[in-house]
This record gives structure tokens, sequence and C-alpha cells, in this order.
């Protein structure tokens, strides 16, 4: 199996609600499927595109695309995903080694 990375860029409209109602759960969370955290900041600047200029970047490493889906198609995401919906706009990808 190859290992695989989630990416995600999102404009954050609320950084407050955003870390302590989405951010601090997933991260343990992430953990308990097997993820860890390469990249977590903001401020993300283009140096071609623009696309996603001034946004947070997440990177984070998984064993395998399977995990990340698992992760994400989780019913303790979906309540985390509900939470970030309304207070950020984000891109998420996966991408395998």
């Amino acid at each position: 199996m190859m290992s695989a990375y989630m990416i995600v860029f999102a404009r954050i409209h609320d950084r407050e609600r955003f870390i302590n109602e989405y951010g601090i759960p997933t991260a343990k969370l992430i953990g308990e499927y097997g993820g860890e955290y390469v990249l977590r900041g903001p401020g993300v600047e283009s140096l071609e595109g623009g696309l996603f200029d001034g946004t947070s970047a997440v990177i984070s490493k998984w064993p395998s695309k399977d995990a990340i889906k698992a992760f994400w198609n989780s019913d303790a995401y979906a309540k985390l995903k509900a939470a970030r919906q309304p207070v950020s706009e984000a891109h998420v990808m996966i991408v395998e080694e």
C-alpha cells in the first residue's frame, strides 16, 4: 500500500471558532485514524496562479488513501465538517506517494 497525503487549502472567516470547534477536535481524530500533520500554516503565498493566495494550508500524511477515506467518511468527522463549513471555505485533495 502507498502512503497518501491529504492537502487542504482553507479560507477561514472566523479563526477562533474554526480552531476551537473544528481544529482541535479534528487533530485528535486524525491521529486516531493514522494520520499525522506534516504542515499547518496560514498565509499561503502563490508564485503562480493565485487560486489559494492568502489561505491556510494543511498537509497530513496517512498510511493509505483508504485511511483518509475512512476518516473523511466517518460519523465523527461528519460532525466536525458540519462545524467547519459555516466558518470557512475549503478545498481538499488526496495525493498518493
